[in-house]
């Protein structure tokens, strides 16, 4: 007869198993991304499929469910928040909830996500819907399937929320995002009416490709991103990637006369990867070794690109630098006025560029298409057309092509439906988090003046990294700051920041 403790450890073996078998197909989605022939899509979308499908059979064997069942009946002490406590509760979570899907659903994704990021790569660059119509249509039925077999109580759009943040609902995000909402407005629009404005041309003068690339990974490298345990490459899209210990990825886009894309796009990524190599390499295949969810992970690269990257406290150190790198589009520039420029704040197409008071309008916009494209309630054939109506209602512009907007992101190609709300939420995790680590540590700013990191990048390490799934957002976030999520400490951050500079006060 199995035993708690024996059961356990099995599960322990099938979960390193099914990590494995991700971070293989996860190396996949690396190189497709980054050094895939074109025609090698064909190929690699079998490959993922059949990768998904392995790790999904192994999931779903009914020996999980009855290794969960035995081990769950052991006496594992007083403490929820305990190892092996912590990690049947995910394992539980994430048993239930991939049962209800059928793996040939599940390899179906996988194909149709890697053909319909080849079809968006070609339609983004065309700025052509038509040409990644047929592939989104098909992913967006899938997503809906999902959706009808893992059920929901409210709203489909809860069943695909979970997936990235677990146990969030549609419900609170949206109670959330009205109350941020109604004081983003009034900031912009005192922001966007003032007098007092950047120079923006500062930022689009002549920065060579070859010297952003080698300041953006002197400056990741500053921070804690280990370059020996990771490596930064140019993509379409950025994005972060964890293949296992000792492995963490990163990539950004380079624009030669725009510095913030490729600097800004480094840090946020950095902060991704600064995450993904704290998490406690002994637990890797378990939950205890995995990230809590996509908001905490947004809340970390949110953190390291602007409370820190686009800080005063930041640039006092780098600033000369950046002068010596770029002499010819630096040298006649104070720091002031570049600072200034680095946090211009104007309604933009591009989320990936907006600044920090627009950024989350972005966010909102999406998370509302998505829930009617769920829902079933916003045809395909309507997706540009209710994007650019929605663009012109949160953010005042008039978009002219599909390239600047319901092409400009990623997410949709692979299914990343759910997957946008955690941008905001962990931009407001992250204002709660700053907020929290300059209390612990009053002399923080002062270290980062003097190109120091290292104590909040400890911190972050002692307060979040290291319990990788024991806590889910709410909790680690309540446990952290000693406050359930607001949006009170992002505004206040916001109006401290943006107030003096642009001498409004609302």
């Amino acid at each position: 007869m199995t035993t708690p403790q024996q059961a356990y450890q099995d599960l322990c073996a099938i979960s390193r198993e099914i990590t494995l078998v991700n971070s293989i197909g996860g190396l996949l989605s690396w190189d497709r991304e980054t050094y895939m022939p074109a025609q090698g899509a064909a190929i690699r979308a079998e490959q993922n499929a059949y990768l998904s499908g392995q790790g999904h059979r192994l999931l779903t064997d009914p020996r999980v469910g009855e290794l969960l069942s035995t081990a769950e009946a052991g006496d594992w002490g007083a403490d929820p928040y305990g190892d092996e406590r912590a990690n049947l509760r995910e394992w539980r979570h994430s048993y239930d909830r991939s049962t209800k899907i059928p793996t040939s659903l599940v390899e179906e994704m996988s194909r149709a996500a890697v053909l319909g990021q080849t079809a968006w790569t070609e339609a983004r660059r065309k700025s052509d819907f038509q040409i990644f119509k047929p592939h989104l249509a098909k992913i967006i039925n899938l997503s809906r399937q999902t959706t009808d077999y893992i059920g929901y109580t409210e709203t489909p759009y809860d069943a695909l929320l979970d997936e990235y943040e677990p146990g969030e609902t549609t419900a609170n995000v949206k109670r959330v995002f009205e109350a941020l909402r109604d004081e983003l407005l009034p900031l912009v629009q005192a922001i966007v009416a003032s007098p007092r404005q950047p120079r923006t041309d500062i930022l689009n003068r002549d920065f060579p490709i070859d010297r952003q690339k080698l300041f953006g990974e002197a400056a990741a490298a500053a921070l804690g991103y280990n370059l020996l345990g990771g490596r930064l490459d140019t993509v379409v899209h950025p994005f972060c990637i964890g293949i296992g210990p000792g492995d963490v990825r990163i990539t950004t886009r380079y624009t030669q006369n725009f510095f913030n894309e490729g600097f800004f796009g480094i840090l946020h990524e950095a902060g991704h990867g600064l995450y993904e190599q704290g998490l406690p390499a002994a637990a890797f295949g378990t939950p205890l070794g995995e990230a809590v969810g996509m908001g905490i992970h947004e809340s970390q690269s949110r953190l390291w690109e602007n409370f820190l990257g686009r800080g005063l406290p930041f640039w006092r150190h780098f600033f000369p630098r950046a002068q010596q790198t770029y002499p010819a589009s630096l040298g006649d520039v104070s720091l002031d006025d570049f600072y200034f420029a680095a946090n211009t704040v104007k309604p933009s197409f591009i989320r990936v560029e907006a600044d920090e008071v627009t950024y989350n309008l972005h966010i909102m916009l999406r998370f509302e298409i998505e829930q009617a494209i769920i829902s079933g309630d916003l045809a395909v054939d309507d997706i540009p057309a209710a994007w650019n109506e929605l663009f012109t209602k949160y953010l005042g512009l008039k978009v002219p092509d599909d390239s600047l907007g319901c092409l400009q992101d990623v997410h949709w190609s692979f299914g990343g439906f759910g997957y946008f709300p955690t941008y905001a939420l962990g931009t407001l995790y992250a204002a709660q988090f700053y907020e929290a680590a300059l209390q612990a540590l009053p002399n923080l700013e002062e270290q980062f003046a003097a190109g120091d990191y290292s104590a909040l990048l400890n911190w972050l390490r002692t307060n979040i990294y290291q319990h990788g799934k024991r806590y889910r957002s709410r909790e680690i976030v309540e446990r952290v700051t000693g406050q359930p999520t607001s949006h009170r400490p992002l505004t206040d951050y916001l109006r401290r920041k943006f107030g003096p500079l642009y001498q409004v006060n609302v």
